[in-house]
């Protein structure tokens, strides 16, 4: 069955004619996959997906995203991450289509009390670094992507950041399903981060919610916050971490119920 894929001239130029054609004829491409940027499930037969192709020294591993996540192209890697990679997938028997060291958007809700008021917030922190895409440096650019992305350093916890517009948090009936951002082009939303399996709300951050029609998005790098049990353990990581120079926010606007 053809596949709704979407093989870019880079990623072409890469693999080939012959298995470009077979891709988008279906033979050798996969119904059903893991998005290699939400980790999401996806299937090629029913949604647009971009082939994205991993590229270390030796050995380069195509991986596919939803065409909303990620657009088909060519990502430089190191040998060591892509080997790492490679070993994981045989071991766990699936098929050569996860990202090399894929970071994972870990998100932790909670109350934040700024100027009197408790506001609610979304804690985002990757499970590793994030490079700028393209790249394979060493470096965590992942806040500054995201300060170019409109979002503000903090160096205390004590202001609501500036709404970003275009931006919005994506919340149905009590549960938090997605973080959404700007289409390409002025296209429509996409999302940021998607829930796996929706996230239950607690009443009290749905009720704050309901009332400012707003989120505080705060967002560190890997091992600046942690799971934190309570609440105030919570505020005492975030202000750590802004106290740091290790932490970006903004406000958001709640999409939903």
């Amino acid at each position: 069955m053809p596949r709704m894929l979407d093989v870019s001239d880079e990623v072409r130029a890469e693999i080939g004619d012959e298995e470009a054609d077979r891709l988008l004829a279906g033979e050798n491409a996969p119904g059903s996959y893991d998005c290699t940027s939400c980790r999401t499930p996806g299937d090629s037969a029913q949604e647009r997906t971009s082939t994205v192709l991993f590229v270390g020294e030796e050995t380069a591993v195509l991986a596919f995203a939803h065409a909303t996540c990620l657009p088909s192209q060519v990502v430089q890697v190191t040998e060591e991450q892509l080997q790492g990679a490679v070993r994981s997938i045989t071991a766990d028997g699936e098929p050569a289509g996860a990202a090399p060291e894929q970071a994972v958007l870990g998100v932790t809700s909670g109350l934040v009390l700024i100027g009197g008021e408790l506001r609610p917030a979304l804690v985002v922190e990757p499970t590793a670094p994030i490079v700028r895409p393209g790249t394979s440096g060493a470096d965590d650019d992942f806040l500054p992507l995201l300060v170019e992305q409109g979002f503000v350093p903090l160096t205390e916890v004590e202001c609501v950041p500036p709404v970003l517009h275009g931006w919005s948090v994506l919340l149905a009936v009590g549960q938090l399903h997605a973080i959404l951002q700007p289409g390409a082009g002025g296209g429509s939303p996409v999302a940021w981060w998607q829930a796996h399996q929706p996230l239950q709300a607690a009443d009290t951050w749905r009720a704050a919610a309901a009332k400012h029609q707003q989120v505080i998005l705060f967002a560190a790098p890997v091992g600046s916050i942690g799971r934190q049990p309570r609440e105030d353990l919570l505020r005492e990581a975030l202000d750590k971490a802004a106290a740091n120079g290790r932490l970006v926010a903004a406000t958001l606007p709640l999409a939903g119920t």
